[in-house]
């Protein structure tokens, strides 16, 4: 088996499987911190660059390459164009070679548009249906806020390999990520045709791969319906591990029984925010939230439109109940807004229990349509649908996009950031807050960060990892360094039981999994015809003749077929084999001849011999060698069949 690592970053995986029988590709990410390397585009117009400056890009003779594709602010150097994303490799495998992509969660499959329509592949998509649908959401969301505005021209000068050094050092630095390759939103006929070729699954489901593997589906703990896959072969196993989390949230528990005992484990699902406890991370979000309400200030929440946001909205309801702020009205406004919280409410099913039991008494098993109902949660596809009929101060905002590149939260924070009442909170642990805020500087509102990332820590990915005790474990090389901004933590990297398999971004890693085995089938009517014989207690052989089949990867042996006599065409019809008993034993010389004395050959004569012992009758030899025994009667068919039933008694485990 060999592993291709696709992946844009190590915080977006993209992996591919190389199986004899067929290529399989674990999850298939889109990196967005591309998207802070361009300057905001507004709801309404882009306003962000109207009053930066322009950075020059000049070549090495100092001549004018563009004037007007970069743009300067505090310092930074920004692209004055509609953002780019990063995709997957695309150079290191032929993509049309992917038979099948598998879906851990919904944050996992942005790019699948790429593959399906720019990049040739052909398979088909498993995920699970919240994956599909809530997926379907954050891809719907992303078109739209990228296609809202009227097109602008692309910037393409400044990705010019020859002018790499004459560019800024913010950048500059992004050369690594393969600018050239980075690509602008994809349309809403490509997301429907990429979506059409979603397969559904169950957790637990067992799939077949064109015969050869089967996959399955396992609770991983992170979102709705977000899971960890098993890849199974008739005696093998490989695990997919992505994100995951062993906290008690939202979702259905991580199951971890069926993971265990793998030829080969593949972990991508590492917390960004190693050191944040969430539920500490939470406490100070409604802490200063609070804190801002109580000044008369406006709250900004960039965020996604499902996930994390279901949570915040719970404890708010308790917390400002508790802090006298019961009239603050939370505004929640995304394209997909009112569909992701008619889908948590829906997929009751794929919730925690806790969850799961309110839907019995019946309630809800979150509280939206309640605050809905009184009033104190409004949800609006965008600022334009009667938004500012209804709007008051102060109130809570959670908007979209939380890179702050695109989306209805860009005019929020351009509305707000001249005050030093107002407040713009990050939990979204993906994007950090400094970068997100740079085009938007001077910046007089408070900017808080409390990045709230439930997925599995190092300390408990060790023990997880342990306990699953697979044979092969596989992570990206930064999973064993200490974080960035913790370079002497050595407890903030993986450190289990076991060497670590590592891979860096555009390798290939080959891994020590092979079939050695394969099942093959009996037919009923093949079957029928053995006899099997008891070799010791327990154990039955029997000795057969068929034809094997092998059809969709799968083995079976049937009863020998030949042509019909005097048939033109090719028709054939099945030989019934007479299948003898199976001769099996040690054969003792003192057995064999009690027993022929027993039958009256008294005169029985024994002679050893270079490879055994020769027993001698009157016209008749015995010969008997290590692994094999002969009667020769001068054709008295009659005297041999006697002695082979006597050679047979005296055979030892008959």
């Amino acid at each position: 088996m060999r592993v291709y690592n696709l992946s844009p970053s190590d915080t977006c995986p993209c992996i591919v499987l190389k199986f004899k029988s067929c290529t399989i590709m674990l999850d298939c990410s889109l990196d967005l911190l591309s998207s802070l390397k361009f300057l905001p585009c507004g709801s309404t117009e882009r306003t962000s660059g109207k009053h930066l400056s322009k950075w020059v890009l000049r070549d090495s003779d100092g001549q004018v390459i563009t004037d007007n594709e970069l743009k300067e602010c505090s310092g930074s150097v920004f692209v004055d164009s509609s953002p780019e994303f990063c995709i997957p490799e695309i150079d290191l495998l032929d993509l049309s070679t992917v038979d099948v992509i598998l879906v851990s969660n919904y944050f996992n499959m942005l790019a699948v548009p790429y593959l399906t329509e720019y990049c040739g592949f052909q398979g088909a998509v498993y995920a699970t249906d919240p994956s599909h649908q809530i997926g379907r959401l954050f891809m719907k969301e992303m078109v739209q806020y990228c296609h809202r505005l009227s097109p602008t021209s692309q910037a393409t000068k400044w990705k010019n390999e020859d002018l790499e050094n004459n560019l800024p050092t913010s950048l500059r630095d992004v050369w690594n990520n393969d600018v050239l390759s980075w690509r602008q939103c994809y349309n809403e006929n490509d997301l429907h045709n990429a979506l059409s070729r979603v397969h559904v699954v169950g957790y637990a489901e067992k799939i077949s791969i064109f015969g050869s593997l089967t996959i399955s589906a396992y609770s991983s703990g992170f979102a709705i319906g977000s899971c960890n896959w098993c890849i199974n072969s008739d005696y093998e196993k490989i695990v997919y591990m992505s994100d995951s989390s062993s906290l008690t949230t939202h979702p259905q528990p991580m199951d971890i029984t069926p993971l265990r005992n793998s030829d080969a484990l593949i972990f991508t699902g590492l917390s960004r925010m190693p050191t944040n406890n969430p539920d500490n991370m939470i406490s100070e979000f409604c802490s200063c939230l609070a804190v801002t309400l109580k000044a008369g200030g406006n709250v900004l929440v960039p965020c996604f439109p499902s996930g994390l946001v279901y949570d915040l909205l719970e404890c708010l309801l308790a917390y400002l109940d508790q802090a006298g702020l019961t009239n603050i009205p939370i505004y929640f406004i995304s394209p997909v807004a009112k569909d992701s919280l008619a889908f948590s409410q829906v997929y009751s099913e794929w919730l925690h229990p806790n969850k799961q039991n309110k839907v019995y008494l019946p309630e809800p098993p979150f509280p939206h349509d309640e605050l809905i109902a009184m009033g104190k949660l409004k949800v609006f596809s965008s600022i334009h649908e009667g938004l500012s009929a209804s709007f008051k101060k102060p109130c809570i905002v959670f908007a979209g996009h939380p890179s702050l590149r695109f989306g209805d939260a860009v005019h929020f924070i351009e509305m707000w950031k001249n005050s030093a009442t107002n407040s713009v909170i990050f939990v979204e642990p993906n994007f950090p807050y400094l970068e997100v805020l740079a085009p938007f500087q001077p910046l007089q509102m408070k900017a808080y960060h409390f990045e709230i990332d439930t997925r599995t820590n190092p300390s408990a990915a060790n023990l997880i990892l342990n306990d699953l005790k697979a044979k092969h474990v596989i992570v990206p090389t930064s999973y064993t360094k200490p974080p960035v901004l913790h370079p002497h933590r050595t407890d903030l990297c993986l450190q289990l039981n076991q060497p670590l398999l590592c891979m860096d971004r555009k390798s290939v890693l080959p891994i020590d999994v092979k079939r050695q085995f394969e099942k093959v089938q009996l037919s009923a009517d093949l079957s029928a015809t053995l006899l099997p014989a008891e070799v010791r207690p327990g154990v039955m052989l029997a000795a057969l003749s068929g034809e094997l089949v092998v059809k969709d990867n799968k083995h079976k042996l049937k009863l020998v077929t030949k042509p019909t006599p005097g048939s033109k065409k090719r028709k054939f019809q099945e030989v019934s084999a007479l299948h003898r008993p199976l001769m099996w034993g040690k054969l003792h010389v003192d057995n064999l001849l009690d027993n022929l004395i027993k039958e009256g050959y008294t005169n029985a004569k024994v002679e050893d011999t270079s490879s055994g012992h020769m027993i001698l009758l009157r016209d008749t030899i015995i010969q008997i060698d290590e692994d094999s025994t002969h009667i020769v009667c001068e054709g008295n068919e009659s005297l041999r069949i006697k002695l082979r039933d006597i050679l047979l008694r005296s055979l030892s485990g008959l």
